[in-house]
């Protein structure tokens, strides 16, 4: 399998053996159980993937890394747009009202977050005040115009919506592209600088 995940990819293969013998028991957990794992920004070994394992509580994510070659599948935030689930609550009511309007952008979309990991996975995470979380991946640049469209399309009184836009060179929240701010934060593998160009290389490497 090529390693070409990207950050809130789900994994599925790793074991509790797998875990380093320090990991907390709700971290055994929730291996044991299946849950998949999602794929995180950091640098890691040869042959190694940085992965997060979520747990029941919102403060329990447990940062390690896994192997390649025991991945067993996996499913992109883009997989997740259109599957369906039967509970009501507001980050899907959000993301069905979103959802044509999203298709009908343009690029492409997908969802991350507590989500996209009960969508993929079918284990309950999301709550009733759960936020919805989105990326979009932006291999060419958004202007700060189409920025503020987006966060006008996203505005929904039914609950918080986030975007990300995934450049080339890292990650960078929709919002804070589309404000009146000259620098922005931007996260990749080795770090989280503030650019004035998240999709301008020559300036990740100033």
């Amino acid at each position: 399998m090529v390693n070409t995940f990207l950050a809130h990819d789900l994994l599925w293969g790793m074991t509790p053996e797998q875990l380093p013998a320090d990991a907390p028991g709700w971290v055994v957990e929730s291996i044991s159980a299946g849950q998949p794992v999602v794929v995180r920004r950091a640098i890691t070994a040869p042959g190694q993937i940085a992965v997060g394992v979520r747990g029941r509580l919102r403060e329990q994510r447990y940062a390690t890394s896994m192997a390649i070659a025991v991945i067993s599948n996996r499913v992109r935030p883009e997989d997740l747009c259109h599957p369906e689930s039967t509970r009501d609550l507001p980050a899907l009511r959000a993301l069905a009202q979103l959802r044509p309007l999203l298709d009908a952008c343009g690029w492409v979309w997908g969802v991350s977050g507590s989500a996209g990991f009960e969508l993929a996975s079918g284990f309950a995470a999301l709550h009733e005040r759960s936020d919805l979380d989105l990326v979009l991946r932006t291999p060419q640049p958004l202007d700060r115009v189409q920025a503020q469209e987006l966060v006008r399309l996203l505005n929904t009184d039914i609950c918080l919506v986030d975007m990300q836009l995934q450049t080339p060179y890292g990650a960078v929240a929709l919002r804070e592209w589309a404000s009146s701010a000259h620098r922005v934060l931007l996260k990749n593998a080795i770090e989280a600088c503030l650019v004035t160009d998240p999709w301008n290389p020559q300036e990740q490497a100033a």
